[in-house]
């Protein structure tokens, strides 16, 4: 009953937001301040607490190699804020990749992030193949961007994964996650409000 309710609640909001908004891309803005809101929360907490236990290598992974496509589809399509924000957030993503990967290595848990990328990666490259945008430029463009699209919709799934076998969830990564969910309600809204 309480998923039935927030669903009916997220599609009211959009068909809200439809009829209200009439600059969707500020939608899509928001989308990319609030992801790279919490990837700065990360950063903090890697600063700061000196720990990555939590947190889930894969899935910042799988949102480097997304932003580090959009980011290659943007600046060849648009060239403009998004751009600029998702280069920024892929930034701090490597930075992030970085610290877990090498600085605070030993505070990983990697037994605990046992998602295979691959499970994720393949099917969205396949899917992209078969459906993507039709527009003025060409097909691998199309490919590309519909990639990074489908590979942010599941880039959280490592996460979420982890956090399931960990049975406990850190103040840091459920505000990060808490954000990302906040990040693709409004890249959702963005969209279907387009």
């Amino acid at each position: 009953m309480k998923i039935l309710l927030a669903v009916m609640a997220m599609l009211f909001s959009l068909v809200a937001l439809k009829l209200t908004a009439k600059y969707h891309n500020h939608f899509f803005v928001a989308s990319e301040s609030i992801h790279a809101a919490g990837i700065l929360v990360l950063i903090y907490k890697l600063t700061t607490k000196k720990t990555c236990s939590g947190l889930s290598l894969k899935s910042q992974e799988l949102t480097a190699i997304y932003l580090a496509v959009r980011v290659v589809c943007s600046f060849n399509l648009e060239g403009d804020i998004h751009t600029l924000l998702d280069f920024a957030t892929f930034l701090f993503t490597a930075w992030v990749i970085f610290m877990i990967r090498f600085k605070l290595k030993s505070t990983y848990i990697k037994e605990l992030d046992n998602f295979p990328i691959y499970y994720m990666v393949v099917p969205c490259a396949i899917l992209a193949m078969l459906i993507n945008p039709r527009t003025a430029h060409i097909y691998f463009s199309h490919v590309l961007w519909a990639f990074c699209v489908y590979l942010e919709a599941v880039s959280v799934m490592p996460q979420l994964r982890m956090m399931q076998n960990a049975k406990m969830i850190e103040p840091f990564t459920a505000h990060y996650v808490f954000a990302l969910g906040m990040a693709r309600f409004l890249a959702c809204a963005h969209w279907i409000i387009q």
